[in-house]
């Protein structure tokens, strides 16, 4: 195994980050998402108000 003059092992000698990886990633994290995501219908009146019934602590 070679050894530069400054005594570290060429393994641990490596060119600095472009930030590539990183750059990746946060496009991915930005793009949509379609497979992950669903659309639900919008709740109908009386499911609302069953919802809020919930909410308000009645039972009937």
């Amino acid at each position: 195994m070679h050894r530069d003059p400054k005594g570290r092992h060429q393994a641990d000698t490596r060119t600095p980050s472009t930030g590539s990886k990183t750059a990746h990633f946060l496009r991915l994290a930005r793009g949509k998402r379609d497979g992950f995501h669903t659309s639900h219908a919008p709740a109908s009146a009386s499911r609302l108000v069953q919802f809020l019934r919930i909410a308000r602590g009645r039972t009937a």
